[in-house]
């Protein structure tokens, strides 16, 4: 009678001890599982070797020569960035505020499916991504709707990468990444019955070019809905804070130059599209925050929690060591050279777009809906 009282309650600590390890092995066990494939994605890359023509071209004081030499800077961005973007954040490459309950998985595909709400189709509509990264956002597009998606990329190495997830995937069949650059688009008129793009257009070197060749391979009635990049109107441009917050930005996230909303709502009317729809999304937040959720820069800010990534690598220890630790794996030739400098230029963009999301002045989710 003393005994087993004893013996049930070190049975009951044992298991929730086991419980607990085994909830905090899963998260790092699979962090320990994308960091090896990432290392050995790069090791024989020579891409990371093209990081110091890609800080020439934002050595220049005006935007100016980046945007004449735009196709050159994404390219070199994207091949430098890939492999880091898939590392830290998976196949989708962009943001999403988290509502309270979701995971950031969940948040991430649930950004993607309300955009492709706006886009009005039906599972036999063929649809064009414009700027896909590696193709997590068509897939899921594709899965949610059933539609056929075309995806486009400047980056040849994108291309490879996404097709081979689309055939591991399965929808190989129905989404399919091909190398062009939108702002040339290599589709006959009137080709596709609606077109979408998430945190892509930024990269143009105008938004007149780009919207243009969306409206010409847009057939008549058709829908294009979009994310864009933008200062908002908190941004003062003689505060010298919001300008290292936009530099820090564009250098850390290959970007020739940002403008503000009302530069791309315009422009998007300015070349025949009808408005449908334009606002901020990440100004929902206040109909979440409050309840546990978490708005779209809490990733980029710094955590101590080893298994809370990216976040922990924002840490004040963890952003002086990075660096260090990449530096010396160079050195001994576990990843190719220009690795630590392509890391401390990303980090240099997170810290950017974090500081733009706590002061307000920069949005990585303008939400534009026009029709043709």
């Amino acid at each position: 009678p003393f005994v087993w009282p004893m013996v049930v309650e070190l049975t009951a600590g044992n298991v929730a001890i086991a419980v607990v390890c085994v909830a905090a092995a899963n998260p790092v066990m699979n962090g320990i599982h994308r960091t090896i494939k990432f290392i050995l994605s790069i090791a024989t890359s020579k891409r990371h070797s093209r990081i110091d023509k890609y800080n020439d071209l934002h050595e220049q004081d005006k935007a100016d020569g980046r945007n004449e030499e735009y196709s050159t800077l994404v390219d070199s961005y994207y091949d430098l960035a890939t492999e880091f973007y898939e590392w830290g954040w998976g196949s989708s490459f962009h943001f999403a505020t988290q509502h309270s309950g979701e995971t950031y998985r969940q948040a991430i595909v649930r950004h993607e499916h309300y955009l492709a709400s706006k886009l009005r189709i039906t599972p036999d509509a063929h649809v064009l991504d414009c700027g896909c990264g590696i193709g997590g956002p068509a897939r899921n597009i594709h899965r949610f709707t059933g539609a056929k998606v075309t995806a486009v990329t400047l980056n040849q190495f994108q291309v490879d990468r996404g097709n081979e997830l689309c055939r591991r995937e399965g929808v190989d069949a129905r989404v399919e990444l091909k190398q062009a650059d939108f702002m040339k688009l290599p589709f006959p008129d009137n080709s596709f019955d609606a077109v979408f793009a998430i945190e892509s257009t930024c990269h143009a070197p105008d938004r007149t070019g780009v919207y243009s060749e969306i409206k010409r391979v847009l057939k008549p009635g058709g829908i294009f809905a979009c994310y864009e990049w933008c200062l908002t109107d908190e941004y003062d441009k003689n505060n010298a804070y919001h300008q290292k917050i936009k530099k820090d930005i564009e250098v850390g996230d290959g970007l020739p130059d940002i403008v503000h909303t009302s530069v791309c709502t315009k422009v998007l009317q300015d070349v025949g599209f009808t408005l449908v729809e334009a606002r901020d999304v990440a100004l929902d937040k206040g109909k979440h925050i409050e309840d546990g959720g978490y708005p779209w820069y809490w990733p980029l800010t710094a955590s101590w929690n080893p298994t809370d990534w990216p976040r922990f690598q924002f840490n004040p220890v963890m952003f002086a060591l990075m660096p260090i630790i990449l530096r010396a794996v160079e050195i001994i030739g576990l990843v190719p050279a220009g690795t630590a400098k392509t890391q401390v230029m990303l980090q240099a963009g997170g810290v950017g777009c974090a500081g733009g999301g706590v002061t307000g002045v920069f949005t990585p989710m303008w939400l534009m809906v026009g029709r043709k």
